[in-house]
């Protein structure tokens, strides 16, 4: 049983070293072509975005830390960068301070398609006109005599506010354009420092639901939000419907009318598609929810946008997360992701190679028997051609060297019958210069 045994192990060592001596060097093409598809394959992607997060206390701001707590779990480290507003965001992206930021729609100049992507409309985010119950004021063209906080300078609210007081006309008083923003505003509105308080931003930000509470406020509402969204194509009508805030108490008291650009998510047109990606998903469990103006599953939608949707969030849009996405943790699903973009040319190189290596192996093992035969022909042709018997003991001794030489030859088991061939033609043609004889003639 032991004999048997150690037959069939060197039979498999035999074989092992058969198996290397074919495809060697198929696995050296092939560590090599891993080695350059790790060399040329796309960066990874960085492990730190710059967020544009807007001014703190805001709902940009509020949104943004979601977003960082999101993609932190994904292992990317997000940098809120305080900003003034939607214009400040829009100007460090242009200037490449920042990676991503929220930037309210229409506020984008037809420069920026050039070096800038949206992944897409976020959330819908009202024209808020809230005036003191005693100002005597049922249309915004009323507001222009108005002490009126419009937004700080570096805001979305006070470009749209003063493109609205164009839109409506006539002389409007410095006192309409005051620079108060957000929880500033707030408090002042309800201490009656001003009669007005504009705002563009999200029913979520806090300073909008300290108003929509606050009984001595109210919303002025825009009957004409049709007409507005038609005549400004960054706008589109929208409706606080009546008891939305608090049913209870009935806030609203009646449906409001509003007009409401949309916020985008915006990034630099080289940030890293897989970047992209996480974002998107972010953007999806962020804003699908739904909001107090907005069914849920509405948002985020790459339709409402003034600026190119990247390549990366089209796809996401259409086919949902990548396979590997799907399966994978987000460093693991990148790596092959981008690995696999070689690999299929690699692939396609190996398949051929493989199919070539047996043929060539072959070929190479006959080789080692097959050449000893231009010797064999040259004795035999020498042992038929000789006379005497020292010269026919000359070619008996090459025969005997040539058949020690191939003695030493290895090749594998499956062509040792080639191998003991050739050693029976040697011993054939030293049988046949034996019994070479030479011709005797009666005298």
């Amino acid at each position: 049983m032991s004999s048997i045994l150690r037959k069939v192990e060197a039979i498999s060592m035999s074989s092992l070293r058969d198996f290397l001596k074919v495809y060697w060097p198929l696995v050296m093409i092939a560590l090599g072509g891993v080695l350059l598809a790790l060399i040329l394959m796309d960066p990874a992607p960085p492990k730190q975005v710059r967020f544009a997060a807007g001014p703190n206390g805001g709902a940009y701001h509020a949104f943004a830390e979601r977003y960082k707590r999101l993609l932190g779990e994904q292992g990317v480290d997000v940098i809120l960068i305080e900003t003034a507003g939607s214009i400040d965001n829009l100007r460090m992206l242009e200037d490449d301070d920042v990676d991503v930021g929220l930037v309210q729609g229409g506020l984008a100049k037809a420069s920026d398609a050039n070096d800038l992507r949206s992944l897409g409309g976020l959330f819908p985010e009202p024209f808020w006109v809230f005036v003191r119950q005693d100002v005597m004021a049922d249309d915004f063209a009323d507001l222009r005599n108005s002490r009126v906080s419009i937004g700080g300078s570096g805001s979305g609210s006070r470009i749209l506010a003063t493109q609205l007081q164009a839109e409506y006309g006539g002389d409007w008083l410095e006192t309409t354009r005051l620079d108060l923003a957000g929880m500033e505003a707030a408090d002042a509105l309800i201490a009656g420092e001003i009669d007005a308080a504009l705002f563009t931003a999200s029913i979520q930000a806090p300073y909008i639901d300290r108003l929509l509470n606050t009984p001595h406020v109210r919303v002025l509402p825009f009957e004409r939000a049709p007409a507005l969204s038609r005549r400004i194509q960054a706008l589109s009508a929208v409706s606080l419907l009546r008891g939305v805030v608090d049913l209870g108490e009935d806030i609203p008291s009646t449906d409001v009318p509003l007009v409401a650009p949309v916020a985008q998510l915006i990034v630099n047109k080289e940030l890293h598609p897989a970047i992209e990606a996480i974002l998107i998903d972010a953007a999806s469990q962020i804003h699908s929810e739904g909001t107090l103006l907005a069914e849920a599953g509405v948002y985020p939608d790459p339709d409402i946008t003034d600026l190119p949707v990247s390549e990366q969030a089209r796809r996401y849009y259409q086919d949902g997360p990548s396979f590997l996405r799907r399966y994978f943790s987000f460093d693991v699903a990148n790596f092959l992701e981008r690995a696999w973009v070689l690999a299929i040319p690699l692939l396609t190189l190996l398949f051929p190679l493989v199919r070539a290596a047996p043929p060539i192996y072959r070929w190479r093992v006959r080789r080692k028997i097959y050449v000893w035969y231009a010797d064999i022909r040259d004795l035999e042709r020498r042992g038929r051609s000789t006379e005497g018997d020292q010269a026919r003991g000359k070619v008996l001794e090459d025969l005997e060297r040539l058949q020690a030489e191939i003695g030493q030859v290895e090749v594998p088991l499956s062509y040792t019958d080639d191998l003991y061939r050739l050693r029976s033609h040697v011993e054939f043609v030293k049988q046949l210069v034996c019994n070479k004889n030479p011709v005797k003639v009666a005298g």
